[in-house]
């Protein structure tokens, strides 16, 4: 039977690995907080990162950024140093770069590396329906695919070079935000308007104007709830990538730059907490208008 780790049991890995469970595979976890790894039902819980290396054939990984990848992987105490053979998945949305480097020293270990970023906030990780996107090598993908079929429903693999999924899921964040703008203005504009914000959503969501955060953070922006499926301080973390991707690339973003300087707005006012499509308060701070306020 193939050994299963998992670290990381924050807003998206607590999902994923209770699906994980519920697929009826056995699973060993670790978090920082130990709370959340002991209230994980049907898990057992390792009481190091090392020990939970040196009994798994597969680990997944799911943390905030880039250091704390770096952290858990590296060292004589880390992931791969105590990995004997195996694959590590890492779902973080972290440096390419950094990815690149890791990807390098588990492979001097003989460990493969699949940087797998994923997409669909907390709904899609409790449902089961994540896209993961997929850098490294096919037959470590092959090896563990059946696995992500227990929290996604889109698995692609976007290229064998490491660092290929985190450049996708840049490519990803980028829609992600300017998309979230978008709904921020139109729902606004329908309101001053004076529309019914209800049939309005239900009018253009089936056409060319339809997405996904229209349809389920639309509603949310609608009622005024902030309950986050993506937070805005994770995503400020993830626009500093694309950022200084595209400053590496050359290649302009002045939408991402006024969404990032937009946040960062929400941020100085204590909001960072707050899902992502909260977006809406920073435009309706320069209007003076707060959506359904008349």
């Amino acid at each position: 039977m193939t050994r299963l780790g998992f670290i990381g049991l924050g807003i998206m890995g607590s999902g994923m690995a209770n699906n994980l469970i519920k697929a009826g595979h056995s699973l060993t976890v670790w978090n920082r907080t130990p709370e959340k790894a002991a209230n994980l039902q049907g898990a057992e819980v390792a009481e190091s990162v090392a020990d939970l290396a040196r009994t798994s054939d597969l680990v997944f990984l799911c943390v905030s950024d880039t250091p704390d990848v770096e952290e858990l992987a590296g060292g004589s105490d880390g992931i791969i140093a105590n990995m004997s053979g195996g694959v590590v998945i890492d779902h973080s949305t972290i440096s390419p770069a950094v990815t690149r480097e890791l990807s390098g020293i588990a492979a001097q270990r003989k460990v493969s590396w699949l940087d797998a970023p994923v997409s669909g906030g907390s709904e899609g990780a409790e449902r089961g329906t994540l896209s993961v996107m997929v850098g490294g090598p096919v037959a470590a993908l092959d090896r563990v695919r059946p696995y992500l079929d227990a929290y996604s429903s889109s698995v692609v693999h976007v290229g064998i070079e490491a660092g290929s999924g985190q450049m996708a899921k840049v490519v990803n964040q980028t829609l992600v935000v300017l998309n979230q703008l978008a709904v921020s203005e139109a729902l606004l504009l329908a309101d001053a308007a004076g529309l019914d914000l209800g049939d309005t959503l239900r009018a253009v969501e089936g056409g060319a104007a339809g997405s996904w955060m229209l349809s389920n953070r639309g509603p949310q922006m609608i009622e005024r709830d902030w309950t986050p499926g993506f937070t805005i301080d994770l995503q400020q973390k993830d626009l500093r990538l694309v950022l200084e991707a595209a400053d590496e690339l050359g290649i302009p973003v002045p939408g991402v730059a006024l969404v990032f300087q937009l946040y960062r707005s929400l941020q100085r006012r204590g909001l960072g907490a707050e899902g992502n499509h909260a977006l809406i308060k920073a435009l309706e701070a320069l209007a003076g208008y707060e959506l359904g306020g008349r």
